[in-house]
């Protein structure tokens, strides 16, 4: 059975899908795992990051997306086509050799008000939360981890991908604005998994953006460690930095080194997955 998490963040800007993109990337080459990729988020940033956006425009175009599959659970019709949607072998990098995608869609931002409005109306609250588990069910266990990017709301694309989860991330810039989202996040996921009647554990705050050389952040960072309300602040920050950002860029490179070689990077992002490993063998079933 593969760990599945989700990565949520109420405030936007974070870091959110570089950190979801990177962590899956370094568990493919780095620790040899095969990972399953789920873009909820309308923005698509983790999809045209991984498959650039001509590839993304084309499947858009013919349907091939998660939008489809919302749909599809809207109007009662079947169009969705798993195999035809899974991107596989996805990422720039070419050691990169064990990640596939299930790409987002422009499209979801009109789907999410009459997905939310259908929750509220049915009978069965659960169904409209469940169509994400019931559409990737049946491949899940070809893979070691599934990472869920949820956008930045607690809306219906959110709900169903935390109906899948085992687990979840919190990405966070250590500064006020950022960091005082946490609470929220944990407080709708704790009521959500309430609800539905699942165990979704807290993993940890990631922390991304990090300046080290900010007193502000040094101190946030102490502040959220003090913090008792939160499970635990991975040991690994992802440093603010112009290869950070260029990694958000589709370009073609020979090796993780190669992509995130300067100024630590490489390193941050390896201890991270490492720690996001061994958290999710630890606290997920």
């Amino acid at each position: 059975m593969p760990r599945v998490i989700a990565t949520i963040s109420l405030k936007g800007g974070v870091g959110k899908t570089t950190v979801t993109a990177g962590v899956a990337e370094f568990l493919s080459a780095v620790f040899g795992k095969r990972v399953l990729l789920v873009d909820l988020d309308a923005q698509t940033s983790l999809t045209t990051v991984m498959i650039g956006p001509e590839r993304w425009l084309e499947l858009n175009d013919r349907g091939r997306t998660l939008a489809t599959l919302f749909s599809d659970a809207l109007d009662g019709t079947a169009y969705f086509d798993r195999e035809a949607v899974l991107q596989r072998g996805v990422s720039s990098v070419a050691e990169v050799t064990g990640v596939d995608l299930l790409p987002a869609s422009l499209d979801l931002i009109e789907l999410a008000e009459e997905l939310s409005a259908r929750r509220v109306l049915a009978d069965d609250h659960a169904t409209a939360v469940e169509i994400l588990r019931r559409a990737i069910a049946p491949v899940a266990d070809d893979y070691d981890f599934v990472l869920i990017d949820c956008p930045p709301t607690m809306g219906p694309f959110t709900l169903n991908g935390l109906a899948c989860a085992d687990g979840f991330l919190i990405p966070t810039i250590p500064d006020v604005l950022s960091t005082y989202a946490i609470p929220h996040v944990q407080r709708h996921v704790a009521d959500f998994a309430e609800e539905i009647g699942r165990d979704i554990r807290e993993l940890g705050v990631v922390i991304s953006k990090y300046r080290p050389s900010s007193v502000l952040h040094q101190d946030t960072v102490k502040r959220l460690r003090r913090d008792t309300t939160i499970q635990n602040v991975l040991p690994a920050y992802i440093h603010e930095g112009n290869v950070v950002g260029a990694a958000a860029a589709f370009e073609p490179w020979p090796t993780l080194r190669a992509k995130y070689g300067h100024h630590g990077h490489y390193e941050q992002f390896e201890a991270l997955t490492r720690a996001v490993m061994t958290e999710a063998l630890v606290k997920l079933p």
